[in-house]
């Protein structure tokens, strides 16, 4: 373990697409150059590219080069380089991620891991025959909040778990409308496979258990991807979930997400945003200490060095991807329920990926 004496060395990362949320993570990223540090990035739009330098130049930095061919990247920068940080549309993070692990890189891919079911299967591959590090930004699965949760959960101090309920919403319409978000072939997906993403991973990762069954319905509000989303669905316990997504409110961006257990109540939030628990006897929700977290790549970081074991694996973006698979199949046949036997038969009756 590094020591005051030994600290660890930093962590050298490509970001590959500079985009708005590439742009989030840098920040945060640039306030901890002892740690980690960003010698390359991947951007194909120059317009694109010197918007992110400038976060640089605002701390008196130099910008990283940029090498706007992933290929080119790695051929040129694989040896000097531990991970690569991919932060570019849906579409792409398949391949680039894949190429990467290949290359030797450790891998921190934004969610959602994939498009599909198969995608998410070739990488879980990938991983095990490079033995490459592949870790999903979840932020739910990768915050301390939803770790503690879990732990409360599995640990039966607040009985079996009746119903989970969740909700997202966001003015995410508006501010998405003419990008490659809603274009489907890049974004695989609208509200609900963007933002909600992290609805249907946070849920799941609470859960613990298979989705057996899912009824649910879609609606793009005249675009090209859903804006609006509701599902229902039932666990291998028994379990019930109800989750809904709305893509075209008012300007905001929130979640809350109920699980309620036969001793108590907990509520979180899809990224971890809040933990708070009510049990027999008390007369309202209190919150819940823990330690506090920069974000993905930091987690990604405790991951890399063996601080803590791997809370976001392909595996996550296995069960997500055939969660939303199913939610897909039932909103296209109107809503009639769906078993995971119908949509994904490899998965079923199998024991839950990451419990």
């Amino acid at each position: 373990m590094p020591s005051a004496s030994h600290p660890a060395p930093q962590l050298r990362v490509a970001i590959v697409g500079c985009g708005g949320m590439a742009r989030h993570h840098a920040v945060t990223m640039l306030r901890h150059q002892d740690i980690v540090q960003i010698p390359v990035v991947c951007e194909p739009s120059a317009q694109t590219y010197q918007r992110f330098g400038e976060l640089f130049l605002d701390v008196g930095l130099t910008p990283p080069p940029n090498t706007p061919d992933m290929e080119t990247l790695l051929c040129d920068y694989a040896d000097t380089l531990d991970a690569v940080f991919i932060i570019t549309p849906h579409a792409l993070h398949h391949d680039q991620a894949q190429q990467a692990m290949e290359a030797g890189l450790d891998v921190l891919v934004e969610k959602p891991m994939v498009m599909n079911a198969r995608e998410a299967r070739s990488l879980i591959e990938t991983r095990d025959r490079t033995g490459r590090l592949l870790v999903v930004a979840f932020n739910g699965s990768l915050s301390p909040q939803i770790r503690q949760a879990v732990t409360l959960l599995r640990s039966g101090e607040l009985g079996d778990i009746l119903n989970i309920h969740g909700v997202a919403w966001q003015s995410w319409n508006f501010h998405t409308r003419g990008t490659w978000r809603q274009t489907p072939v890049m974004s695989g997906g609208g509200f609900l496979f963007d933002t909600g993403a992290h609805l249907l991973n946070t849920v799941s990762d609470l859960a613990g258990e298979p989705v057996v069954e899912v009824a649910a319905w879609l609606d793009n509000r005249g675009a090209p991807v859903d804006i609006l989303g509701a599902a229902m669905a039932r666990l291998a316990s028994g379990t019930l979930i109800t989750l809904s997504g709305c893509g075209d409110t008012i300007e905001s961006c929130a979640s809350d997400v109920r699980v309620f257990c036969t001793r108590g109540i907990l509520r979180t939030g899809v990224w971890g945003e809040r933990l708070e628990v009510q049990r027999q006897g008390d007369t309202d929700l209190a919150s819940i200490e823990v330690p506090p977290s920069h974000g993905a790549w930091e987690q990604f970081m405790r991951v890399r060095s063996g601080q803590i074991a791997n809370p976001s694996p392909p595996e996550v973006g296995l069960r997500m991807a055939i969660f939303w698979d199913m939610i897909q199949a039932s909103a296209a046949r109107g809503g009639r329920p769906v078993t995971m036997a119908e949509v994904d038969g490899s998965m079923a009756g199998t024991a839950h990926p990451i419990a």
